[in-house]
């Protein structure tokens, strides 16, 4: 009797489960997608895709029309933190070839 009525709460249960639930889940990303830059830039960007993407101006450092060097300040810690990272970008006929981070201390602190 128990059975008899046990059987159908199951498959009400069953046919109300969402489907979310029962699909096959997919695997973790290896530990090693998670090491990437935090930094949203792409090789090929043009300067106006790095402003965008940065959310800060660029500031013009050398190089001819095309072929320039670019930084942009960013501020890495919150509204009350002074630590400011500069990052420079080049360009190469209009499109980002490479960034690098300064992470030297202030001279003061040396």
């Amino acid at each position: 009797m128990k059975l008899v009525l046990f059987a159908p709460l199951v498959a009400i249960a069953l046919v109300h489960t969402p489907v979310d639930a029962r699909a096959e889940r997919l695997p973790p990303s290896p530990f090693t997608t998670t090491l990437s830059n935090h930094t949203p830039l792409v090789f090929g960007m043009s300067v106006e895709d790095a402003t965008d993407a940065l959310g800060q101006p660029l500031s013009y450092v050398s190089g001819r029309p095309g072929d320039e060097i670019f930084l942009v300040i960013r501020n890495v810690g919150a509204r009350w933190s002074f630590r400011d990272d500069p990052l420079y970008l080049q360009f190469r006929g209009g499109r980002l070839t490479g960034w690098k981070a300064d992470w030297s201390r202030n001279w003061m602190w040396r």
